[in-house]
């Protein structure tokens, strides 16, 4: 069995992922270093940041007339999304969320 060519072009592990209907594949980008006052914060104390990377999108949300809706944001797009928000999941080592378009609060 052959493996298909990556899409994305990417080679990382969210290209493996086709996330369905206005599903959104995240990478989180990296948590702050150091607070507004200098102080530099162990891994420990570091929550986990809120902005990230749309790494996959769906083909956007099925509506009632039997279209699909476009998504609003794009691989590529920096995102802001709730704390809480979506589901995380590990592929190949890399941590990634998926999380429904409207979990998205805005973009940057």
């Amino acid at each position: 069995m052959s493996k298909k060519a990556d899409k994305g072009g990417c080679g990382c592990a969210a290209t493996k992922l086709r996330p369905l209907d206005d599903r959104v594949v995240v990478k989180r980008l990296d948590a702050e270093e150091k607070t507004s006052g200098g102080i530099i914060l162990p891994d420990a104390a570091k929550e986990k940041p809120q902005r990230g990377k749309v790494v996959a999108a769906g083909p956007g949300k099925l509506l009632d007339s039997g279209n699909r809706a476009t998504p609003d944001v794009q691989p590529g797009d920096e995102v802001l999304f709730g704390k809480y928000s979506g589901t995380e999941v590990k592929v190949d080592g890399e941590e990634l969320l998926i999380m429904r378009e409207s979990d998205i609060l805005a973009k940057m």
